[in-house]
């Protein structure tokens, strides 16, 4: 049932290809580390698929916001 997944979902932390550093929020929102890429130039490129170079990686903390309040009910528990 639906109550039993999320308690589930939000007990682990989601690492894959996909996801770095991730978890759920107590809303079901899912936070994640954000990557900042730039575009290289052609004389950078080592390969077909060598299009980006990466800047930084924002924390998913700073990247998504916590929900404030107790508006939501998911929140409210």
């Amino acid at each position: 049932d639906g109550p039993t997944v999320m308690k589930q979902l939000k007990s682990k932390p989601i690492d894959d290809f996909n996801i770095r550093n991730g978890h759920l929020q107590d809303d079901g929102s899912l936070v994640h580390d954000m990557f900042l890429y730039e575009v290289k130039k052609p004389s950078e490129s080592k390969g077909e698929w060598d299009l980006y170079k990466l800047i930084s990686t924002i924390p998913g903390a700073q990247a998504f916001k916590r929900p404030h309040g107790n508006e939501c009910p998911a929140v409210k528990g």
